[in-house]
């Protein structure tokens, strides 16, 4: 939190009522009218009023500490709104508290899009609703802030700390077939004790259902009580599943180049997703890069792990390629995502082999020669595929988000020709 920035109590339509009426007002002096002399002067006088009013208690609300609570997780085109609390302060007559949101929103760690947003409390309540969404993933860094305005337009009054917020947007879900996994399966010792000479952490009270073969009896007649051996390793037999998210492309990407991204991670996030609620006993071992730092690596073996790594992976920006280094050994399937910005996938799936590549690719979008498709499109109406996921443009102003310029041309992304033993591709496009 911090203290509110200085901002001009005019609003613009304020600031333009005063100029007028000040001319209207030496107008009158000037030809001495008496009508145009009275509108002036209760129009000056109504704005004094309610400066005064909203300056003083502007003041009083200096310290007001709202609440700000987006919804967690944040996904984009979810149409969730975020509760603001901490407005039912009493404000003068004629004056209602409004909070501000504003911000940049970054679907690239190099592309800001600048976002307002605004909502306002009626007298007496103490909550109020503010909608706050985005048409793909990225992170927004934005702060918010109350206003204490009048009804009329004219003031608009700082009031209240400013709240920071840093927010990570998660890809807008897509849908996939069903896939049969062939999990590379191994033996795992998961060791459940640190201590291997010490006597007490295998040793514990009997309890009943027990087996009676376990029960140390030497130690029991020592102190008592019967004591049941408990076996310091556990052996679990794993199923691992080898995952390499590519998200290497150009340096100033383009809003189709982007959108085949979110669309590469909301591919991977329904993959995850879908394999462990068919089989908890997955463990998915992820390689990919995060923004400005070397390779990592994530194990996911619960749903804490996976939300925290969707966390992650919602701020994943477009990064140059680079040598990653061999791929690790074995025998098993390896599970690659991908989009067409990727140039350098080809080499890289040749480095797979000889161990078979599953590959999920984002391409641009296809041409589709089929007469139904055509005659619907003729007559105006929506034909969508699960396959092809659009874009619109137009979102962006439409949820309070200013499209770049340059994102306002099309783009064109060849598709990449990538060859792999299975192979599913998403199309995805761009329009206005």
């Amino acid at each position: 939190m911090s203290k509110p920035r200085f901002r001009p109590v005019f609003t613009p339509m304020g600031a333009a009522v005063l100029v007028i009426a000040l001319v209207i007002l030496a107008r009158s002096l000037y030809f001495r009218n008496s009508y145009e002399m009275l509108v002036s002067c209760v129009i000056l006088l109504l704005m004094l009023i309610l400066g005064a009013a909203g300056r003083r208690r502007a003041k009083k609300l200096a310290l007001l500490e709202p609440g700000w609570k987006p919804p967690l997780p944040m996904t984009a085109c979810a149409g969730e709104e975020s509760l603001i609390t901490g407005l039912g302060a009493q404000v003068p007559l004629f004056f209602r508290m409004h909070f501000l949101v504003r911000g940049k929103f970054s679907p690239n760690f190099d592309n800001d899009c600048p976002v307002f947003a605004e909502t306002s409390t009626a007298r007496g309540e103490e909550a109020a609703k503010l909608s706050l969404d985005f048409p793909m993933s990225g992170v927004f860094h934005g702060s918010g802030y109350c206003r204490l305005r009048d009804i009329f337009g004219f003031f608009s009054f700082s009031c209240g700390v400013t709240l920071q917020r840093t927010i990570n947007i998660r890809s807008a879900p897509c849908f996939g077939k069903k896939l049969q996994i062939n999990a590379q399966s191994g033996a795992e010792d998961r060791k459940t004790k640190n201590s291997t000479n010490e006597e007490r952490f295998y040793m514990r009270e009997y309890t009943p259902g027990d087996r009676l073969r376990d029960i140390n009896w030497k130690s029991s007649e020592k102190i008592d009580a019967l004591i049941t051996r408990i076996s310091p390793d556990n052996q679990e037999k794993v199923s691992r599943i080898e995952i390499y998210f590519r998200n290497f492309g150009p340096e100033k990407p383009s809003l189709e180049a982007l959108w085949l991204l979110d669309r590469a991670k909301a591919r991977l996030a329904y993959f995850l997703r879908s394999l462990m609620d068919e089989n908890s006993s997955f463990v998915f071992s992820i390689r990919a890069v995060a923004n400005n730092a070397a390779q990592g690596g994530w194990e996911i073996e619960d749903s804490e792990d996976l939300e925290a790594f969707l966390e992650e992976l919602a701020g994943f920006s477009f990064l140059p390629p680079r040598n990653e280094g061999s791929v690790s050994a074995g025998t098993g399937d390896i599970y690659v995502f991908s989009t067409a910005c990727d140039t350098g996938l080809q080499s890289f799936l040749l480095a797979c082999h000889p161990r078979p590549v599953s590959l999920f690719i984002i391409q641009p979008e296809r041409t589709i020669i089929n007469a139904e498709l055509k005659k619907a499109e003729a007559k105006n109406k929506k034909q969508t595929r699960p396959d092809h996921e659009i874009l619109y443009k137009r979102s962006f102003p439409a949820m309070g988000c200013v499209l770049l310029p340059r994102w306002l041309l099309k783009t064109k992304i060849r598709p990449l020709g990538a060859e792999a033993v299975r192979v599913e591709r998403l199309f995805a496009e761009t329009r206005l």
